[in-house]
């Protein structure tokens, strides 16, 4: 049986030389990652491996200690410092390949993870976060988790014996949330003409922010939709309330949700932990291209930063700087390139900086990277309109995103495009 410690005690668990394994979204361990800020010199020559998701995970392991290092596959805001510094391992994979890491990852020597309370078998669900736990649960030689009486215990989640666990931190307190907030409506109609292209009976992925909750707000007179994908959001909960989505014509677990995480306000976690239609699942089944295949009908959406007149998309450096990760969007590209009638969806602004810079751009410069090769991509959207590059040659690309760009810079990127295509310099 696990032995039950405060959370001051936690920090005394490490050792320099450690490789520590901490669970990131809302299964955060927030009352483990306190205590551990509380006690830096605790983590010196302490490597941490997470997960954590921009906007939503914002402790920078890295910078407990000078000699703290951290592996993980976003760069968001908080571990600009420690980035720069060379503290942070940053991986640049898809999900898909957060998970092959993790499976080739050796036995790592602590886990820091978030469950809810046992039941009357002396099982402990993983609640509403699930992601790469299971992939780590049997691999850490000691488990610390914080039994948290505020994580729901769906039942479409896994569960893991209590008796399994090296310690436990008994907590009372509220889930990591994450709200919306006021969508512009430029933003609104980028959500508009991405509803259109989503028909009835349709299964989707969506990511979090305010592009996807705009596009959920507008789906209210479509019929029997599914979700499959990485998370269940407030906008998620309002579809299913009103009976638009149903995952009735799904073709892969009918009638159910499959998700990885919810995220979003603490009435979405009561309701999500109450409902028995939701299959909270690792990211092994989430962003696996194979699973995703099956689901006829299938529509990624997805944001991204800028497109090339050639297709190619970059979703994580602004000016040079890494600001996010790849993440999940080649996994459900792809995915949905090989469904039955799938369909895949990046969606962006078309300019930048109060309408001075145009995210449609000739080609990605040497401060960008491809996050979505041109071979992958299908719909570009923004709030001029719907660009389907699927089987166009490069000349019918490079028209049909100047088509969606910002008419103010139509004109400079045709003749970009011209000479691009008269000096033979299109390619990168």
């Amino acid at each position: 049986m696990p032995q039950t410690i405060a959370a001051a005690e936690v920090p005394a668990l490490l050792k320099p030389g450690m490789t520590a394994f901490m669970q990131g979204s809302t299964g955060e361990p927030t009352t483990l990652t306190d205590a551990l800020t509380a006690a830096p010199a605790a983590s010196a020559e302490v490597h941490y491996v997470t997960c954590f998701v921009p906007g939503v995970n914002r402790t920078d392991l890295a910078a407990l200690n000078e000699d703290t290092r951290l592996t993980t596959f976003f760069v968001q805001g908080e571990l600009k410092d420690s980035f720069d510094a060379g503290r942070v391992n940053f991986l640049p994979l898809h999900y898909s390949g957060i998970c092959g890491f993790f499976a080739e990852l050796p036995p790592v020597d602590i886990a820091f993870i978030q469950l809810a309370p046992p039941d009357a078998n002396g099982m402990c669900s993983l609640g509403i976060s699930v992601d790469f736990v299971p992939q780590i649960f049997d691999k850490a030689k000691c488990i610390v988790a914080e039994i948290n009486a505020d994580m729901p215990s769906p039942a479409g989640s896994p569960k893991v014996p209590y008796d399994r666990l090296s310690y436990v931190v008994e907590a009372a307190h509220p889930l990591i949330e994450l709200h919306t907030g006021d969508i512009a409506p430029v933003v609104g109609q980028i959500g508009e003409r991405i509803a259109n292209l989503i028909d009835d009976g349709d299964t989707f992925q969506i990511g979090i922010g305010k592009v996807p909750a705009a596009i959920l707000s507008r789906l209210h007179d479509k019929r029997d939709l599914g979700l499959q994908g990485g998370m269940v959001t407030d906008e998620v909960m309002h579809l299913v309330e009103a009976g638009v989505i149903n995952g009735r014509r799904k073709t892969y677990e009918p009638g159910k949700i499959v998700c990885g995480t919810a995220l979003g306000s603490r009435a979405l976690y009561d309701w999500a932990g109450r409902r028995d239609d939701i299959l909270y699942c690792p990211a092994t089944i989430t962003h696996d291209v194979r699973v995703i295949s099956q689901v006829d009908n299938f529509v990624s959406i997805n944001s991204v930063l800028e497109v090339d007149l050639t297709g190619q998309g970059n979703a994580e450096m602004v000016n040079g700087r890494q600001m996010s990760g790849t993440g999940g969007l080649v996994d459900f590209v792809r995915g949905a390139r090989m469904a039955k009638n799938g369909r895949s969806i990046v969606a962006l602004t078309s300019t930048a900086a109060r309408g001075t810079i145009s995210r449609i751009v000739p080609k990605l410069d040497d401060k960008a990277v491809v996050s979505c090769p041109r071979a992958d991509i299908d719909y570009v959207v923004t709030e001029h309109g719907a660009a389907r590059l699927k089987h166009k040659a490069l000349d019918q690309r490079a028209e049909a995103l100047i088509g969606v760009a910002d008419p103010a810079f139509r004109d400079d990127l045709a003749n970009a495009w011209d000479r691009m295509r008269r000096t033979g310099q299109f390619t990168l």
